[in-house]
């Protein structure tokens, strides 16, 4: 069976067999036959990740969609355990239904952003991060998390118990185990009010402290993408969101774009970026002043099949053109390096000929929960949205521009995050992730065997120069 990544689709990979378990006998049974057939395992959710992390040529997959269950629910403490193959609609729903002491919804305090169909598995795997001003990535919000090892037995993984593996997991990629539930640590729900500054990055920095101190939660600073703007890069919509005690939210009101609005907006910034920015500046100072859910505002509009609505549009008289796609990278500095670092992305995103589509940058608090951390200290993120072509060329042009966004990252001491492309070099992921051959070796003691696997992980065990 052919399988693809669902965001960039450069990851077309042929699979022995495919199976979606639906219990966790089930899910045990297939760890075991795989030890029976000495075969290995790859696993995914919704296949959104975009480094071949979810697909091992040649192997078995498991598609853990089937396994969306809530198990347990604790309304004192504010404790959600549910199957990781739930998406965050299903765990967004599952929390509503806890009531607190008093009354109080309890609510998710964040998610992984751009897209609401990834599963809970596939971000903890991923260690993902949102748009809290002031948050660590999701693994400090990952209770415990419930695992299927390499022989097909459960463990139960905690800060106090399987510690090791329980930091393994956490941003481990799928590679110590599968994940069967977690348990999440939830909040209590509230409203909050949009903020909205249309500013240069400049003063960015002292806003987001403006704003931190004047209690907002969650922000971001989505930032000009024409390159012939003089402040490419360097101007933004600068959205914050503050808890605020006015009438109620509108349980049905989206904080971000309708589909409609959202292609519209993916047609300019292909056409007419100048225009891109003006709309979409214009969409969020109108609604500057607006209350929403806390946890359903962090929801996104994402159209998976955007390029292929875009390529509808083209004259039926023209040849069509080669496939395209987008393709992401993040990028981690210092807080206060983030205007050198935006200015030398512009001169490396000019000089090797790349489109930005979508940006934004957002902020994250150090990681004290991995094993593999990419937020080794509190960074500001910065994420492209890279226009390719499936063209030999299109895939170099990408992949080299992303190799030097990463050393102008580095040189300032910062990183770039692993889930998103294999474009690194071995030098540029011992920069980064010091520990990675530490990483790998623990992988070999937990799963001798590599019952786990992926092509992402073959990947890095030859470009570090081991024999599988």
């Amino acid at each position: 069976m052919l399988l693809n990544d669902v965001h960039s689709q450069l990851n077309p990979t042929t699979v022995a067999w495919v199976t979606r378990p639906t219990t966790l006998a089930a899910l045990c049974e297939v760890v075991k036959q795989a030890k029976r057939r000495g075969m290995s395992l790859s696993v995914a959710g919704a296949r959104h990740a975009m480094g071949g992390q979810q697909f091992a040529a040649q192997q078995g997959h498991v598609d853990m969609t089937g396994l969306q269950h809530v198990l347990h629910g604790d309304a004192q403490r504010g404790l959600l355990q549910i199957e990781a193959g739930a998406n965050w609609h299903h765990i967004i729903a599952a929390s509503h239904h806890m009531l607190a002491p008093g009354g109080t919804s309890w609510a998710i305090r964040q998610k992984q952003t751009g897209v609401d169909e990834v599963t809970l598995g596939g971000s903890i795997s991923a260690n993902a991060h949102g748009r809290g001003l002031l948050m660590q990535p999701l693994g400090a919000d990952i209770e415990d998390v419930t695992l299927v090892d390499a022989e097909g037995d459960v463990l139960l993984c905690s800060r106090t118990q399987n510690a090791e593996l329980f930091a393994l997991v956490i941003g481990g990629y799928g590679l110590f185990g599968l994940i069967y539930a977690a348990t999440l640590r939830l909040v209590p729900r509230q409203r909050v009010r949009r903020v909205v500054d249309i500013l240069d990055l400049a003063d960015a920095m002292h806003a987001v402290y403006r704003r931190v101190d004047d209690g907002c939660l969650y922000g971001d600073f989505q930032f000009v993408i024409d390159p012939k703007d003089d402040s490419f890069l360097h101007r933004g919509v600068f959205a914050c969101y503050k808890p605020t005690t006015e009438p109620e939210a509108d349980e049905a009101a989206s904080a971000d774009l309708q589909p409609e609005a959202w292609l519209q907006l993916l047609k300019l910034a292909h056409e007419d970026k100048a225009q891109a920015f003006k709309l979409y500046a214009q969409h969020y100072l109108s609604t500057h002043g607006h209350t929403y859910w806390a946890d359903t505002m962090q929801l996104s509009t994402y159209i998976p099949s955007y390029a292929d609505v875009l390529n509808s549009d083209q004259p039926t008289d023209r040849a069509p053109g080669p496939r395209q796609t987008l393709v992401i990278g993040e990028h981690y500095v210092p807080r206060d390096q983030i205007a050198a670092f935006m200015t030398q992305a512009a001169r490396v995103l000019k000089a090797q000929n790349v489109e930005v589509i979508y940006g934004t940058i957002r902020a994250i608090l150090q990681d004290d929960c991995s094993f593999l951390p990419w937020a080794k200290k509190d960074y500001a993120c910065v994420i492209f949205n890279l226009r390719t072509f499936h063209t030999p060329q299109g895939k170099a042009r990408t992949a080299e521009a992303f190799r030097h966004l990463i050393d102008a990252a580095l040189a300032l001491g910062g990183s770039y995050f692993l889930t998103y492309h294999r474009y690194a070099t071995r030098a540029q992921v011992l920069h980064a992730y010091p520990q990675f051959e530490t990483f790998l070796a623990r992988k070999r003691h937990f799963d001798p065997q590599e019952r786990f696997t992926s092509d992402w992980y073959r990947h890095h065990v030859a470009l570090m120069g081991h024999s599988r």
